[in-house]
């Protein structure tokens, strides 16, 4: 099928592939461009996941304070010096610290959570389940779903994106991971608000 060459360059400029690649998928799309950019788009975020072994030790650690009543600190690891100056990673670094800021996350990931804290928050939800008279069988189903939205919105990755709604944090990571064609790790945060200690 005959694609516009339009279509092509446009395709080439926003998602960083050749022309020959973006005309393929404009093929593959039947001259769809939005679907096309959406199979580009997954097919990225797939390559950014075989890059999620790779060790990253270069990076930047960027601060952010909010009104003099919020402070953040942020490490986020890249593999090269190369990437860590560019200002596409700068941006990315500090809304990374915007996003902890304003959502106040307690854990970088679920792999960080304590398996003590795991249990003690199963423990409370069983009991308040039971207590409520749920049935016996349905217990386990709905102590597994309160404990899920219990962590969600304390794990970093987990939280939804605040200048995108539609993606996670963990989706932006993969994307930038994409863009930069290097392994971002968000490594460590601290979050100080004024006068709440922890």
């Amino acid at each position: 099928m005959a694609v516009s060459i339009d279509d092509i360059k446009k395709l080439k400029e926003l998602s960083g592939i050749g022309l020959t690649d973006a005309k393929n998928a404009l093929v593959e799309a039947d001259g769809n461009f939005d679907k096309a950019l959406e199979a580009l788009r997954k097919k990225g975020i797939t390559k950014a996941e075989k890059k999620g072994d790779r060790e990253a030790r270069e990076g930047l650690i960027d601060s952010y304070v909010h009104g003099g009543r919020i402070g953040v600190v942020v490490e986020v690891n890249c593999e090269t010096d190369f990437v860590a100056r560019t200002d596409g990673f700068k941006a990315f670094v500090h809304n990374i610290a915007l996003q902890i800021a304003s959502m106040a996350p307690t854990y970088v990931s679920e792999a960080d959570i304590p398996e003590a804290e795991i249990e003690r928050v199963k423990a409370e939800c069983k009991e308040r389940t039971l207590a409520e008279g749920k049935p016996a069988n349905m217990v386990d189903k709905i102590v597994e779903g309160q404990v899920k939205k219990h962590f969600a919105e304390k794990v970093l990755l987990n939280q939804v994106y605040i200048m995108n709604d539609k993606q996670t944090v963990e989706e932006f990571v993969k994307e930038n991971i994409a863009k930069t064609g290097e392994n971002l790790i968000i490594r460590q945060f601290k979050r100080i608000e004024l006068g709440v200690s922890e």
